[in-house]
């Protein structure tokens, strides 16, 4: 007879009953009464009273028996906590017992007792079960040291468990092994900044020699733990997968998505031009292709996980669509989910292949997976340039069923395919015209209606067509309003004379008969450009559309780093990182791949300047086709409002080294411009002849948080001269080269800060967030100051501008030009390189008027081969005006004096580096159309003269 009998039972009154046989002196009595006993508490009647007899009942060799109160105990000591001590002595006895499964489970069942009062008296006989003789029992320990971590981490550290942990992993046994690093994973978990798992080449090895030999969990344990190693070089890294390849082929799909996950990662430190790296693409298609004839929940998994492979390595899978096709008894879940994959592996090379499937499925019962088939034929012509007509054909094959729900998701693709390629299938508009009664759903009336807007001249009654949809406008959902008052917008501006009623109409509809705030607003802003400037109008509303990109649904590749960190776990089925879902501080690490083979990013990060905590950063920005370079890891905080320091003057003796050689030639104190310059000579010195049409921009906008003390230029004495010339902004990285970002800037020195100016602009469909900027290495050090301040997430079509300031403290590397700055910036969507340069003037510092003396011993001390030569012509300024000029942009006159003729001007200019710069500029005197300027320029570092040449030709004519 079986044990169901005990729950069977409904006698009232049995816990005398069952009292009297636990203290029977006969033993089956006694072991049927234990049984009744846990029969009871598994239904949930409380037979808590029994505590001390079932408690008296350990005292046995029966294992059966001892089994059944180890299991009593468990689930009552908590709530009998004073009862519960007077076990402990039979644990103590027990952990002795010459019976390895007895000590095992004495061991076990003490991990399991969750109270504080007990664990110090565990600790003796746990120590002895981890240095026991029978593996067994060692690795029942070792699990046990976890659980009595979670319940007291103090005690645990004090008694020097960890220790004896970490040794087990040395063990010869590889259950133990995989149980120690079980039990260390877990407990490193909850605390993330204990460095537990201290792995090393040498512990790595232990770990994959026990590999082979532990059970399939045990296996799981150790490649999990493997993930979390970095290996030094590519060499240790193709080691380590040689070893791990193997699991691939276990029958046990845990397994195999661990080993994939350790190759994933390991495989970004190989070079690609490694035959091994080719070889282990191909060895991981077979075994992610076997999961699939799993059973359909597995098969989700595994899909989910092969949705973030593909979306990393395509290549793995590519000779593999055939196994994504749908076969007809697939649940839904799994149709839609080989429907995402075959789109992300869909090529020229097999995009007949898919379109066939595509279409047979657009036919099929599912109404939801027929919607997603015809989506999915969009998508791959937007994906796949060569296939559009062909998908464009099979649509409109899909709109002649007259299906309603399939012509509407048509329909909406077509619209997005006019968008990705425009002027060339514009012909198909009669046929979806014709089905235009057809449509009730929001998204497939706005597509159309957007079509009948933005195609209105080659339609010839797109007014009547909008008008009809006109009549139950209140009736419409708001992407549908706001579409239409957009579309009759458009048709107003192609066709004035023959709509002005029609859009009057539209306008008063959304304004004042409607309560929706962004119809509204959109309806005002139509009206009030109409009204006031018609042409503005056109050039808004029928501006030219950004392209839309080829994969929108792309997960952010820094999230997909993460994920592919967590292939195997619930994030990787959610594709969410962990701290999304998880709560509490368990399991919210970030994990993130190694840097990839020749990417230039160190595997550890050395400490910089004097906190030693800061990241530095690459030797190298990484080349183009890199998204994980350290911009990913860009450190986010609220930028710091410290103001870049500037460099003492150099300090050089005020003698005169010469013995008065120069002195005769510059003249005495009263030749000079306004005595000293670094005084306050009157504004309008000599501005007289300064062309009227000033920039803008010389006034220079006040420095962020400069506050009103800046912008009434309070800071800047009386009567300073203008500020420095700011060049206009010039486009620096196009949409087409950034996937709809576009970026325009220049450069400014406001404030003694250096400043860049950007532009960004929105030319793509999706919103834009999280942005960041890293510099290269350059000539002068130029770094950011701070994060680059986006406040807002940047919406399609929008401009931002922002202002991020520099400093010079970053590291330094020649550049070719030296002015040249190579810049990355990142944002959900990519990383974007580009590369601009910028005017040496705004490295002139505002400390760099030297004493005349020392300009003297100055300019004789530097060799005769480093003085270069230049004319600037077609300049309109008399010596005063360029000197007064000049001086807005840190070039310092220090004495002026007349010979033959001409003004000769002394000028220095001190870099942020600290190298000076003296110039010799010779000007006509009192002759403003005299267009030619003679600048000679010395300098110990002699290839900056070409730069600072430019920087005069600039100011000065500008």
């Amino acid at each position: 007879m079986t044990d169901s009998k005990y729950f069977t039972t409904t006698k009232k009154g049995e816990i005398f009953e069952l009292k009297a046989e636990l203290n029977s002196d006969k033993k089956e009595k006694k072991k049927e009464a234990v049984k009744k006993v846990i029969a009871s508490m598994t239904v949930g009647k409380d037979v808590s009273a029994l505590f001390p007899d079932v408690v008296n009942c350990m005292q046995t060799d029966n294992l059966e028996l001892k089994k059944l109160v180890y299991l009593y105990l468990m689930n009552y000591a908590k709530s009998q906590p004073d009862m519960a001590i007077m076990a402990v002595n039979t644990f103590v006895k027990d952990c002795e017992d010459p019976n390895p499964l007895i000590r095992a489970l004495a061991v076990r069942t003490m991990g399991c007792i969750r109270v504080d009062k007990i664990t110090e008296y565990l600790c003796e006989p746990l120590r002895k079960c981890l240095k026991d003789e029978d593996p067994y029992v060692r690795k029942t320990a070792a699990v046990c040291v976890a659980k009595l971590h979670d319940i007291n981490a103090q005690l645990v550290e004090d008694q020097g468990f960890l220790d004896t942990l970490k040794d087990l992993i040395s063990d010869s046994n590889p259950m133990v092994v995989a149980n120690a690093v079980a039990a260390l994973s877990e407990i490193a978990e909850s605390h993330p900044n204990s460095n537990l798992l201290d792995l090393n080449p040498q512990t790595i090895n232990k770990l994959l020699t026990a590999l082979n030999e532990c059970t399939e969990w045990g296996q799981i344990f150790i490649l999990d733990c493997l993930a979390n190693y970095t290996p030094r070089d590519d060499r240790e890294s193709q080691s380590i997968c040689e070893r791990v390849t193997p699991r691939l082929s276990h029958a046990n799909s845990a397994v195999v998505l661990s080993a994939v996950k350790v190759l994933m990662k390991f495989m970004e430190m190989l070079p690609k031009d490694l035959d091994y790296y080719g070889t282990l693409l191909k060895k991981l298609a077979p075994p992610l292709v076997t999961l699939l004839s799993a059973e359909p929940e597995l098969q989700y998994v595994a899909l989910r996980n092969i949705n973030l492979i593909v979306q990393k390595r395509p290549e793995i899978l590519k000779h593999e669509m055939k196994v994504f096709f749908v076969k007809y008894n697939d649940p839904i879940y799994v149709k839609l989910e080989k429907l995402d994959i075959m789109i992300r592996l869909a090529s020229q090379a097999n995009i007949a292949q898919v379109l066939a499937e595509l279409k047979e499925y657009a036919t099929e019962v599912d109404v939801d997976f027929v919607r997603k088939a015809v989506r999915a034929i969009g998508r791959c012509a937007i994906k796949v340039e060569q296939s559009a007509e062909r998908c464009v054909s099979t649509l409109l094959d899909l709109i002649q069923t007259k299906v309603n729900y399939v012509v509407q998701e048509a329909i909406v693709v077509i619209k997005d395919i006019f968008r990705k390629y425009p002027n060339k299938y514009e012909s198909v508009i009669a046929t979806l015209c014709e089905n235009l009664d057809s449509l009730d759903e929001p998204e497939a009336r706005a597509a159309m209606i957007w079509i009948v807007g933005e195609y209105a001249e080659r339609i010839d009654n797109a007014d009547e067509l909008l008008e009809s949809f006109l009549e139950g406008f209140h009736d419409e959902s708001t992407q549908v309003q706001l579409q239409l008052l957009t579309a009759i917008v458009k048709l107003f501006l192609k066709k004035p004379t023959e709509t002005q009623e029609l859009v009057q109409q539209v306008l008063s509809l959304a304004t004042q008969d409607s309560d929706n705030p962004d119809l509204r607003d959109r309806g005002y802003i139509y009206w009030r450009l109409l009204s006031t400037d018609p042409v503005a109008a056109k050039e808004v509303v029928l501006a030219e559309k950004p392209l839309i990109s080829e994969e929108t649904d792309l997960i952010e590749p820094t999230l997909l780093e993460e994920l592919i960190c967590h292939i195997g776990t619930l994030a990787s089925v959610y594709h969410k990182p962990p701290s999304a879902f998880v709560e509490g501080s368990r399991g919210v690490q970030h994990r993130r791949l190694p840097p990839r083979a020749g990417s230039g990013e160190s595997a550890e990060s050395p400490d910089v300047g004097q906190s030693g905590t800061s990241e530095a950063p690459p030797a190298v920005i990484p080349s183009q086709g890199d998204l994980l370079g350290d911009l990913l890891n860009l450190d986010l905080a609220p930028p710091t409002a410290t103001v870049p320091p500037v460099q003492p003057s150099m300090q050089m003796g005020a003698m005169d080294l010469l013995g008065g050689g120069l002195d005769s030639l510059m003249g005495d104190e009263s030749d000079t411009l306004g005595g000293d310059i670094g005084g306050s000579p009157s504004m309008g010195a000599g501005l007289g002849a300064a062309p009227a049409a000033m920039p803008a921009a010389l006034g220079g906008a006040p420095a962020i948080g400069g506050g009103l003390g800046d912008l009434f230029d309070l800071g800047g004495g009386v009567g300073m001269p203008t500020g420095s010339y700011v060049p206009p902004k010039t486009m620096w990285l196009p949409a087409m080269k950034a996937k709809g970002l576009e970026i325009s800037g220049t450069f400014a020195r406001r404030g003694g800060i250096i400043q860049m100016d950007l532009s960004l602009t929105n030319k793509a469909m999706s919103v834009m967030t999280d942005f960041a900027i890293q510099f290269n290495r350059n000539s002068f050090g130029l770094a950011p100051a701070g994060p680059l301040q986006v406040l807002t997430p940047l919406s399609p079509n929008q401009t931002i501008d922002v202002s991020l300031p520099l400093s010079t403290s970053g590291p330094v590397m020649k550049m070719e030009p030296l002015n040249n700055l190579q810049v990355a910036v990142k944002n959900n969507i990519d990383v974007f390189y580009f590369s601009c340069q910028y005017p040496l003037s705004l490295l002139f510092v505002e400390d760099g008027k030297m004493e005349r003396q020392v300009f003297l011993a100055t300019w004789k001390d530097i060799p005769n081969d480093n003085e270069a030569q230049f004319q600037i012509k077609d300049i309109h300024l008399n010596s005063d005006a360029a000197s007064n000029k000049l001086q807005g942009s840190n070039i310092f006159t220090i004495a002026k004096r007349t010979v033959e003729g001409q003004d000769m001007l002394y000028q220095s200019i001190k870099l942020t580096n600290g190298i000076w710069v003296l110039a010799e500029m010779r000007v006509q005197t009192g002759n403003p159309n005299y267009t030619e300027m003679e600048l000679s320029i010395k300098c110990r570092a002699p290839e900056v003269s070409q730069f600072v040449y430019q920087c005069y030709e600039l100011v000065l004519k500008n």
